[in-house]
């Protein structure tokens, strides 16, 4: 009966183990996802809730997963209340990313980031998957 229970034990502790190092891929090269938003295929404004309160950030791209977008802009909101207009008009491919933007200011707490796009390519039914990242 003890040894059963220890075996489950040790089972349980390598299962946690396991999990928790897979679980960092959100952390890639120093760079941090910070949220990412399913898109509609037409010209849209759509918002991400950046919900990592630790940390502040002084770069961000955007990655383009299913489908290519034409990224026009973005308004980055942050946590003293001030907001940043940057212009993007880039064309993103499909599995591609946009430049590394500077933010202003010295690192900085983001609340929040909307963006204006327009879908390209693809059936009606491919929806983009825009992701957010930030670099400490």
């Amino acid at each position: 009966m003890k040894t059963n229970l220890f075996l489950t034990f040790i089972l349980g502790i390598f299962v946690l183990v396991s999990l928790t190092s897979f679980s960092s891929s959100s952390n890639i090269n120093g760079w941090e996802k910070l949220g990412q938003r399913l898109v509609n295929r037409s010209v849209d404004h759509d918002v991400i809730m950046v919900t990592k309160m630790e940390g502040t950030f002084s770069k961000l791209k955007i990655k383009v997963r299913r489908s290519g977008i034409n990224m026009d802009k973005m308004v980055v909101h942050y946590g003293n209340g001030e907001s940043q207009n940057i212009e993007i008009r880039e064309n993103i491919l499909k599995g591609g990313e946009s430049r590394v933007i500077d933010l202003t200011g010295n690192k900085r707490i983001i609340n929040r980031v909307e963006f204006w796009y327009d879908t390209k390519g693809g059936a009606m039914n491919d929806k983009a998957l825009v992701e957010l990242w930030g670099r400490h």
